[in-house]
């Protein structure tokens, strides 16, 4: 198949197959949970395809005219090949997992129609080269976690799920504003025609908002910790594979790839995105609830991603983007561990469990693998994306961040530990076996590959580099 076709296919399958599942219930509900399953591993399989195009540094894009500047356009390159890689993986991972996790429990057809198409909007907005498309993709993730934060429909849950909306909707909206303030500038939304334009300073403080509102950052990032009363599947498209990369994605997009932004905002943003992830963590070592110690570790993180890329230099992307691998693997795999043991025990809180490694033996093995590459041991994958950004603060020139940030992972380290110690370790408070394989399976495949990217790290940076020269192409 040709490229352009391939792509169209990785983001129309999820998409209208997404629209197919309820159909699929009435055939029964295996049928649909497969069929789910099916629509997730052709979105994963797709894009794999293009590795080779990709890593030969190969860029395409594909257009079909339309009115007033709408263009529709798909920018296939090694930033979107690789994204779309690592969202739709993780994204098959969870799909496979919430077989288990939510057997039983009712609106299963609206569940599984949300998450998917959450996938596949993830995939329109990875490949937009028209920024409205990107807005258009933007809004419709919002919607899928809308519904999802509130599937068990819990008078409390919704309200979260409310306040998860309005945050990111407002964000979005006033992202729009600075897209309208580009048009106005330049008289068009396509990125590809705009590569190398100097916007303003408050086209970038829009857009930042926006960024910062869906990727969480402080202060706009409370949503996210109230989020976990969502099933933990639904918390580790969150945190790990989809929604909150897309702020760090977009950063990528827009402003390393098409514009060039003041330098003031250079001097700004780093100081902004460190200080949000030192505050994360702090919050993080003193938090009890399971998954909200989880939900500020990826505040933390994902401030990180931000950093290297604000950096602008070669070991600074090349880090963030690795950071975005690696973080997804590792996070989707905690939160996914974390569903395990509280589905098992009923419990949320940390300080109430204890001896798990007892009877929960693979889960415990999981979580400290997936933590360590969080924190940054290596040969874990994490290591190696957290030193490269580091040191592109450095060569940067920026120490006292460079300095934070590694202090910031000595927190990482103490609470990730906390964790575990509290919940696998000790006296056994209460016996709760690993019941459903398929959740099992998901969690030793999510900490092996954390495990092994960072072994085998060499071969995702082949196409990282790549990626990192492309949209990195005013360093040359």
């Amino acid at each position: 198949m040709k490229i352009e076709t391939i792509t169209l296919l990785t983001v129309l399958v999820p998409i209208l197959g997404s629209l197919t599942i309820p159909l699929a219930s009435l055939v029964s509900k295996t049928f649909r949970s497969l069929w789910s399953v099916l629509l997730g591993a052709v979105t994963v399989v797709l894009p794999m395809t293009l590795i080779p195009f990709a890593v030969g540094g190969g860029e395409l894009v594909f257009r079909r005219d339309l009115v007033m500047g709408l263009d529709f356009i798909l920018t296939i390159d090694p930033l979107s090949i690789f994204m779309s890689i690592v969202s739709s993986s993780i994204g098959f991972l969870i799909i496979v997992y919430s077989l288990g996790y939510i057997r039983g429990e009712e609106n299963q057809n609206e569940y599984y129609l949300m998450v998917v198409l959450f996938i596949g909007s993830m995939m329109g907005l990875v490949y937009s080269g028209n920024m409205i498309f990107m807005y258009l993709f933007w809004e419709i993730i919002a919607i899928c976690c809308w519904r999802l934060i509130g599937f068990f429909r819990v008078k409390e849950h919704v309200r979260r799920a409310d306040k998860a909306f309005l945050v990111t909707f407002f964000g979005a909206v006033v992202m729009l504003l600075g897209f309208i303030l580009i048009y106005n500038q330049t008289g068009s939304f396509d990125l590809t025609a705009m590569r190398g334009t100097l916007i303003s300073g408050s086209a970038v403080l829009l857009i930042l908002f926006g960024m910062f509102s869906k990727s969480a950052t402080v202060p706009l990032h409370t949503w996210l910790p109230d989020a976990g009363v969502a099933p933990t599947t639904v918390t580790a498209l969150l945190h790990a594979a989809v929604l909150v990369k897309i702020g760090v994605y977009a950063y990528a997009r827009l402003f390393l790839y098409a514009f060039q932004i003041p330098d003031v905002w250079q001097q700004i943003i780093p100081v902004v995105v460190v200080v949000s992830s030192l505050i994360a963590a702090g919050a993080a070592t003193v938090e009890t609830d399971f998954k909200r110690v989880l939900a500020y570790s990826t505040v933390s993180q994902i401030g990180y991603i931000f950093l290297g890329f604000s950096m602008a230099n070669q070991a600074g992307i090349s880090g963030s983007l690795l950071f975005i691998l690696m973080h997804g693997l590792a996070k989707a795999g905690l939160f996914l561990c974390a569903g395990i043991v509280i589905h098992a025990t009923h419990k949320s809180d940390i300080r109430e469990m204890g001896g798990l490694i007892k009877t929960m033996p693979v889960t415990a093995v999981s979580f400290l693998v997936c933590a360590f590459s969080v924190i940054g041991i290596p040969p874990f994958g994490g290591f190696f994306s957290k030193f490269l950004v580091i040191m592109g603060t450095l060569n940067a020139g920026r120490i006292w961040l460079a300095a934070t940030a590694l202090f910031t992972a000595v927190l990482t380290m103490f609470y990730l530990f906390k964790v575990f110690t509290q919940v696998f370790l000790g006296d056994l408070k209460e016996p709760a076996p690993e019941r459903t394989r398929s959740m099992v399976a998901v969690v030793a495949v999510l900490s092996f590959l954390s495990l092994a990217a960072g072994l085998l790290v060499s071969y995702p940076m082949k196409l990282i580099n790549v990626a990192t020269s492309n949209i990195s192409w005013w360093l040359k």
